[in-house]
């Protein structure tokens, strides 16, 4: 799996004209699986964002997680984190994992969030056209891979 992990002042995902989900300070988590995940990388990942150290504390120093600041998650499934464009100039996507085995680890992944303690978590909708609004505090944007863990 993979996430790229913004910190964020607030975020927002919209399909249509319907607000899917909203937060205010907090982590916007865009979320690619791939075809090797399964459950142990979707709680693996959950953990490791629950608890990155990105926030700042009075020091103004990176040392605080969204966990110690009771900030708000906003999941947003992106299977385009796979893209791959070695070749030619259309990415290509076969890398991403089909949607039978996407969907329930991105579910996998937010439910994680919230038994870790995270008290909003918001997500987008998985296969819509999506408008995400992202308002990066910082910026701060950090990808977090499960191969790399």
């Amino acid at each position: 799996m993979r996430a790229l992990v913004q910190r964020v002042r607030r975020a927002s995902v919209r399909v249509g004209e319907d607000t899917a989900g909203e937060i205010g300070s907090g982590l916007a988590i865009l979320l690619g699986v791939t075809h090797a995940d399964g459950p142990a990388e979707a709680d693996r990942l959950a953990e490791k964002v629950a608890h990155l150290r990105i926030f700042e504390d009075e020091a103004g120093k990176m040392n605080l997680s969204l966990l110690d600041t009771a900030g708000a998650a906003l999941v947003v499934p992106q299977f385009t984190l796979y893209a791959s464009v070695r070749r030619g100039r259309r990415p290509d996507f076969t890398a991403a994992a089909p949607p039978a085995l996407a969907r329930p680890l991105i579910d996998r992944f937010a439910d994680t969030l919230r038994q870790l303690g995270i008290r909003q978590v918001e997500t987008g909708v998985f296969g819509a056209h999506m408008l995400v609004e992202i308002w990066n505090d910082g910026p701060v944007t950090i990808m977090v891979d499960t191969a790399e863990m």
